[in-house]
């Protein structure tokens, strides 16, 4: 159980770090990635990036083009916790001022986090966002 645990107080930080990076600030989401060469990371605004330098450049990219946010919950989905490994599914709901705009705007993202334990302390080795939400039309992956 003690694994289940740690993965669940790591969901609650990046619960707070997500209110904070919504606001601009990246440092304490970054803290909770895995700073190892394998980590890896696909947002909305980036393509798929590798390795921790890669990772801590997109996602200070991203936060400054995020402000005045407010992290507004999240709802877990599915959580697969082994002692080497965990996964978590979840939509998360925000709402914030993205790029020029001056709107607090809702983003409704679902997450997808890769999770293991580095030196005694659960880290995010990979996490996919995207705002894929309710259903698209089959369409919707063509390449225009």
């Amino acid at each position: 159980m003690a694994a289940v645990d740690d993965v669940d107080a790591l969901i609650e930080r990046y619960k707070l770090a997500t209110a904070e990076f919504i606001k601009g600030n990246p440092e304490p989401y970054k803290a909770l990635f895995s700073h190892r060469e394998d980590v890896t990371l696909a947002n909305p605004f980036f393509p798929v990036v590798r390795g921790w330098e890669e990772v801590a450049e997109a996602l200070e990219r991203t936060a400054s083009r995020l402000r005045d946010g407010e992290f507004l919950g999240s709802e877990i989905v599915a959580k697969h916790v082994t002692e080497e490994l965990a996964c978590v599914v979840q939509l998360a709901h925000e709402r914030a001022k993205v790029g020029g705009s001056e709107v607090l705007n809702p983003i409704d993202l679902r997450n997808t986090m890769v999770l293991r334990p580095e030196d005694g302390t659960w880290k995010i080795v990979h996490l996919h966002g995207d705002p894929i939400t309710t259903p698209q039309p089959a369409e919707s992956v063509i390449k225009q």
